[in-house]
C-alpha cells in the first residue's frame, strides 16, 4: 500500500499481484490493475516465474519488491532484467553480496568494521556445533543467511539444542526466503540495535541518519525511533561512518539498511559497536527516517531505479538531510498473549478498525473496517507512527500514549494493549532497555495491558461507543470438539498456524515429550510434543495445510502399562538428534 501510494503521487500506473487466499487484500483494491497469482499463501509471493509472467502480461516495465518475500533474492532480480523489466532495488550484485549475510561480515572485515565473530554462510550443523564450542559456550545465534525479520533465527546456549534449532531455522528460512543457508554468531548477552538508513545512486552515497530498534520480541522488531534518543554522541559518529564506507565500497545503489549492536556491560554503560548485517532492500520501518528527514524513500528508490542521480532528485550528498526531532513507530499486531507470555496469533475479520489521528501521527495500514486477513500470513495490522520537531523526547513519547489510547480495533484481538503498557513505563522514557529488555519484564507487561484492557472497556461503555467493547476479545464460536472413543487421546494444534510437517507414522510408538508435529505461525516454527506415552492410531494433519487452534493433528492410543511408560520416559535421551537431522 505505502508503495503504491508513492508510485500514484508521481504520476505513475501501478499493477498488484496477489494470492488465492489474499483477494480481499488492500494493495489489490488501490492498484490501477490486479493480476491473482496461481497459488496460495506465501509460496505464491516468491514464485518468481509467476511474478514475472503477470508483469509481462500487463505491459509492465519495472517491479518492486516491497519489503520482504523476494527483495533479497538477487535470482529475482536477475530474473527482471532478463526479461526487460527493471527491477526497483540494488544491483544483482549487491544484492547477491549484502543477502548473503556471510559475505557481508567478510567485506566488513576488509573496510575494517568490526564484527561479531560468525561461521561463513552456509555453515553446516557439524561447522555450528563447532563453532559453538569455540566461544567457550557462552551462546551463540543461528540465523538465516538470506532475509530477515527474526525469521530462521534462534538464541542457542545449549549444545544439545542446536541439531533441533538447526532444522527449525532452515525450514523458515526456506518457507519464508526460499533459501535455507544458515549461519551462526556469538551471542551478545545485553546490547542495543541501530541501524543506519543507506541511499546511493553508484556514485554517492549518503547516510540518512540512524533508528533504533532495541526494544524486540522474539528478534521481531516491535518499536523503532529516530534518532536514537540514547545513543552516545562518538558511537553514532563511529556508526555512520562505518556504514558509509561499507556501501561506498560496492557503490550502492539504492536503499540499504546496515545494521549494528552496541555492546552494553551490566549497568548499561555503552562500549562499543559490532556490524552485524545489511539488508539491500526497503525497510518496515522506513516510515521514522522520512518523518525526521522530510525525505519520501519509496519516490527516491524509484527515482534512483529510473537512473536519476542523488542531486538530480533533491538529495546533495555534500549536504544531506539532518535528522529534526524524534520520530516512533509501534507495530500493530493481530495477537493474543496469554498469562503465561505465550503469543498466538489471533484470526477472524475487522468488525471496526479506527485509527487514530491528529498532528504528527500517521497510520501505515492494509487493514480496513470487514478486512479478514488470510491466516497463512504475517499478523502485522498497521504500523502507528508519530513525530515531533522538539528535541524533548518526552513530547514524541506523550504522543504515542495519546496515539495508542485512540486505536480501535474490533474483531480480532492484538497487542495494542501490550503496547500501552509498554510505552506507559518510565523505562520506556528514558530508554533503559536492552534487546531482551522485552522478554525480561513479560509477565508485568500482561499483567498491565489486562488491567489497562479493563479500564478502556469501562469508559467506552461511558462514552457509548459501541455496544460491545471495542477492545474485548472477540465473542468466541462455540466449538464442539469431536469426542474420541474411549481410552483415545487427541494432540491438538496449541495455535492457529500453518503445518509444516507431522514427525510421526501411524502404528508407531511415541514418548512423553516426543515431536509429533511442527507449526508455523508469527513468523516462526512452534513445536507440538506428546503428552503421554502411546502408540499413534490416526494422522488427521498434513504438511502443507491450515490447522486452527484445537484442531486434531494426532490421535493416540495411551500406553497400557503405566509403569513401563514411565520408565521408558526416564531413560530416553530426548537431546539425542533424530534420525532425519543427522544427514
Amino acid at each position: 500500500v505505502r508503495i503504491l501510494r508513492a508510485i500514484r503521487d508521481l504520476g505513475m500506473l501501478s499493477v498488484a499481484v496477489y494470492s488465492s487466499d489474499d483477494s480481499n487484500c488492500r494493495h489489490r483494491i488501490l492498484a490501477d490493475a490486479s493480476v491473482a497469482l496461481n497459488g496460495a499463501g506465501p509460496a505464491a509471493y516468491i514464485d518468481i516465474d509467476l511474478i514475472i509472467a503477470a508483469a509481462k502480461s500487463e505491459g509492465c516495465d519495472a517491479i518492486h519488491p516491497g519489503y520482504g518475500f523476494l527483495s533479497e533474492r538477487p535470482d529475482f532480480a536477475q530474473a527482471c532484467t532478463t526479461a526487460g523489466i527493471t527491477f526497483i532495488g540494488p544491483e544483482v550484485k549487491q544484492l547477491a553480496l549484502f543477502g548473503d549475510k556471510g559475505s557481508a561480515l567478510r567485506l566488513a572485515r576488509e573496510c575494517g568494521v568490526p564484527v561479531m565473530p560468525a561461521t561463513h554462510g552456509g555453515a553446516t550443523l557439524e561447522q555450528i556445533e563447532q563453532f559453538f564450542d569455540e566461544q567457550g559456550r557462552v551462546g551463540i545465534v543461528i540465523k538465516a543467511v538470506g532475509g530477515g525479520g527474526g525469521r530462521g533465527m534462534r538464541v542457542v546456549k545449549s549444545k544439545d539444542q542446536i541439531a533441533e534449532l538447526y532444522a527449525r531455522c532452515r525450514s523458515e528460512a526456506m518457507s519464508a526466503f526460499g533459501v535455507d543457508a544458515l549461519y551462526a554468531e556469538r551471542l551478545v548477552n545485553r546490547a542495543r540495535h541501530i541501524e543506519v538508513q543507506i541511499v546511493g545512486d553508484g556514485s554517492h552515497v549518503v547516510a540518512l541518519g540512524e533508528r533504533d530498534c532495541t526494544l524486540q520480541r522474539r528478534f521481531q522488531k516491535v518499536v523503532e525511533i529516530a534518532p536514537s534518543p540514547v545513543l552516545k554522541a562518538q558511537l553514532r559518529t563511529d556508526i555512520l561512518a562505518a556504514a558509509r564506507k561499507l556501501a561506498s565500497k560496492v557503490n550502492y545503489r539504492s536503499l540499504g539498511t546496515f545494521e549494528f549492536l552496541v555492546e552494553e556491560d551490566e549497568s548499561g554503560v555503552q562500549t562499543d559497536f559490532v556490524f552485524i548485517e545489511a539488508n539491500p532492500r526497503l525497510q518496515v520501518e522506513h516510515t521514522i527516517t522520512e518523518q525526521v528527514t522530510g525525505v519520501d524513500l519509496v519516490a527516491l528508490q524509484i527515482g534512483i531505479a529510473q537512473g536519476q542521480s542523488l542531486e538530480a532528485l533533491g538529495v546533495n550528498p555534500e549536504n544531506p538531510p539532518q535528522m529534526k526531532g524524534y520520530a516512533i513507530q509501534v507495530r500493530v499486531t493481530a495477537e493474543s498473549t496469554d498469562a503465561n507470555g505465550l503469543a498466538r496469533p489471533a484470526h477472524g475479520c475487522l468488525e471496526r478498525f479506527d485509527p487514530p489521528a491528529g498532528p504528527d501521527v500517521r497510520v501505515d495500514t492494509h487493514a480496513y473496517s470487514g478486512y479478514c486477513p488470510a491466516p497463512a500470513f504475517d499478523t502485522l495490522l498497521a504500523k502507528l507512527i508519530v513525530s515531533s520537531t522538539s528535541d524533548d523526547f518526552s513530547n514524541v513519547v506523550r504522543r504515542l500514549r495519546r496515539s495508542l489510547a485512540e486505536f480501535r480495533i474490533e474483531g480480532v484481538s492484538t497487542n495494542i494493549h501490550l503496547l500501552k503498557a509498554l510505552v506507559d513505563r518510565d523505562d520506556f522514557l528514558l530508554q533503559k532497555n536492552h534487546t531482551r529488555y522485552i522478554e525480561s519484564i513479560l509477565a508485568d507487561l500482561v499483567a498491565t495491558a489486562s488491567a489497562l484492557e479493563s479500564e478502556q472497556q469501562v469508559q467506552d461503555l461511558l462514552m457509548s461507543q459501541t455496544t460491545r467493547t471495542a477492545t474485548a476479545p472477540p465473542a468466541k464460536k462455540t466449538v464442539v470438539h469431536e469426542v474420541l472413543d474411549q481410552g483415545l487421546v487427541a494432540t491438538r494444534a496449541p495455535l492457529s498456524g500453518r503445518i509444516v510437517e507431522v514427525c510421526v507414522e501411524t502404528g508407531t510408538a511415541v514418548l512423553k515429550g516426543q515431536l509429533i508435529a511442527v507449526i508455523e505461525a508469527m513468523k516462526m516454527e512452534h513445536s507440538v510434543v506428546a503428552e503421554l506415552n502411546g502408540r499413534v492410531v490416526q494422522i488427521r494433519a498434513e504438511g502443507g495445510s491450515q490447522a486452527a487452534e484445537g484442531d486434531i493433528l494426532v490421535v493416540l492410543e495411551p500406553a497400557l502399562d503405566g509403569t513401563e511408560a514411565e520408565v521408558a520416559v526416564e531413560t530416553v535421551d530426548l537431546a539425542a538428534i533424530r534420525p532425519d537431522l543427522q544427514a
